[in-house]
């Protein structure tokens, strides 16, 4: 399925034409929505701290998660106590629920139990981004809010939006759900506050970002061991698994056989197990999550930092430091 989504998204593949009407009524319902907001219809509810969103106009990964435990470390080194939002997608949540170390992808999502594992922020998810952002307020000390994708849950006021691209793939057909990959028209990209370009080159108005990869790391919280070169057998369940692919190659591992599978899918340990028979597993740290209650001995992981120019940095902190100027200005215009 993955691979006939792909070919209509991103190689011309004639089926678009057919699933086009689709797409209309997609950008209808879409369109309706937001003006419902512009008319005041409906609400989006402000919070006292600054909103940062990190999402995309595309479905399926680009490298959200990476950015978000980026930025999470740069507010960090300013002073911040900044906090995560996040859906939990794939998982059936009843109202919210803050996201511990320990929780398994299958109860939280597998990119907050990739997040949490990684950085310890406080994190709440919930199917309501504005119910697990009061949550988060109330259980935690924060002083800035991320929201792990949501750039399109308009319930949510923010302050500042990043939206990343697949540097690679880009906009693909640049037809909306589901006769391409589009959440929202190109158009949206005007009302951006950074749009950053993950892995391609950055054009006119994006910010370039690159993932460093470091070495790999055993699935297996119990194994010390160190990596042992040898061949290979990699596997990956994220948006665009060919990139994690040819991202090994270039590091120069040697990879005998590559398996995707569809991005936030659960694994069968068998099928893993039976893939890892004759050579050690590779996969994203993303995948990893999913598999630490099952990981063998020689199961392994990728861990990549985002890397940003610091004049981005210098720029965000910038904005950002503007807007809790005027939160807190208009708290004490409250009192």
């Amino acid at each position: 399925m993955q691979s006939l989504v792909n070919k209509i998204w991103y190689q011309g593949h004639p089926a678009k034409w057919l699933l086009l009407p689709l797409s209309w009524l997609f950008g209808l319902i879409s369109y309706l929505r937001r003006v419902g907001f512009k008319l005041g219809l409906s609400q989006a509810e402000t919070l006292p701290v600054p909103v940062v969103i990190v999402g995309n106009i595309t479905a399926g990964g680009s490298g959200k998660t990476p950015t978000v435990i980026y930025l999470i470390n740069l507010l960090r080194q300013q002073g911040y106590n900044p906090g995560v939002i996040s859906r939990g997608y794939g998982v059936n949540i009843d109202g919210v629920k803050a996201v511990i170390a320990t929780d398994k992808a299958t109860e939280v999502g597998d990119e907050p139990a990739m997040i949490v594992a990684r950085t310890q922020v406080p994190m709440v998810v919930g199917a309501k981004r504005i119910d697990a952002a009061k949550s988060l307020l109330s259980e935690f000390d924060v002083d800035v809010i991320i929201s792990d994708d949501g750039l399109q849950h308009y319930a949510l006021a923010r302050d500042i939006e990043l939206a990343i691209v697949d540097g690679q793939r880009r906009y693909g057909n640049e037809c909306l759900i589901p006769a391409g990959p589009l959440r929202e028209g190109l158009w949206r990209l005007n009302t951006i506050d950074w749009v950053i370009n993950n892995g391609g080159e950055a054009q006119a108005n994006e910010v370039c970002m690159s993932l460093e990869p470091s070495a790999l790391k055993s699935v297996d919280p119990l194994n010390n061991s160190q990596w042992l070169h040898q061949d290979a057998v990699a596997m990956a369940g994220i948006g665009n698994p060919q990139r994690f692919f040819d991202s090994l190659h270039t590091l120069g591992y040697s990879i005998t056989q590559t398996k995707a599978f569809e991005d936030h899918q659960a694994f069968n340990e068998e099928e893993l197990k039976q893939l890892s028979l004759q050579s050690p597993l590779i996969m994203t740290e993303k995948d990893a999550v999913k598999c630490r209650d099952f990981a063998q001995q020689n199961w392994w992981y990728l861990p990549v930092n985002a890397k940003l120019d610091e004049s981005f940095d210098l720029a965000f902190l910038n904005r950002l430091k503007e807007v809790v100027k005027v939160k807190q200005g208009n708290l004490h215009g409250v009192r």
